[in-house]
């Protein structure tokens, strides 16, 4: 089978194969960093949806909403009292909006899969959140320009997702084997977008980024 090797992200069509496996193929972006699967070696939709609905995730879960925690604090320490908020990629069990709808905050929820709502994503919002999300997105420069035009100036776009720390230690990743992730991200991919959306980058945790759009839309 031919695969396809363009960039998901930046479009760069001299990628080069990074690691593979008996199942799939992982290419990295020699412009933005991106890892990515091809599209051919994607999952159908239908199987993609059997495996999320094994997740468990609860809003009842403390130790849960601790995980979240850790994406909630520091962005929620930026944001003026009242800001409107957009979940991407709430999951089943949606969980960080109420979070932040306990706070105070005015949330709207997204969901392809189980909130597929698209006047959500015709609004404008103070910030966006996407925990545990970007690695399953399909065509992250879509997604994410989307995103991007649905942020008000001077907006939060907090994101949660591991990152790639290198070719050995991706050989032995988790992260890469759940084969609902497509889409892998690095600081310097982080890096990139930033310095493509004039924004400003903050790394909160080791795999919590935070970008503000400090200018004009583009």
């Amino acid at each position: 089978m031919r695969l396809t090797k363009k960039c998901l992200l930046c479009g760069d069509r001299n990628t080069d194969l990074f690691f593979e496996d008996e199942i799939r193929h992982y290419f990295r972006c020699p412009s933005c960093s991106l890892v990515f699967v091809p599209p051919e070696e994607f999952l159908c939709p239908v199987e993609e949806k059997k495996r999320y609905d094994l997740h468990q995730n609860s809003p009842d879960d403390k130790r849960y909403r601790e995980f979240l925690g850790r994406l909630f604090n520091p962005l929620r320490e930026k944001l003026p009292t009242g800001s409107k908020g957009l979940d991407f990629g709430s999951g089943p069990g949606p969980t960080l909006s109420l979070m932040f709808k306990e706070a105070g905050y005015p949330m709207t929820i997204y969901d392809a899969f189980y909130a597929k709502n698209p006047e959500a994503l015709r609004e404008q919002y103070d910030f966006i959140t996407a925990t545990e999300t970007l690695e399953h997105v399909h065509n992250p420069k879509k997604e994410l320009d989307q995103l991007w035009a649905c942020l008000r100036p001077h907006g939060w776009l907090g994101i949660m997702t591991k990152l790639v720390l290198g070719k050995e230690k991706f050989s032995k990743w988790h992260y890469k084997n759940d084969p609902t992730h497509v889409s892998f991200f690095s600081r310097e991919t982080f890096e990139w977008l930033a310095t493509e959306r004039r924004a400003k980058l903050v790394f909160a945790d080791s795999d919590v980024i935070l970008l503000h759009k400090v200018a004009s839309p583009f």
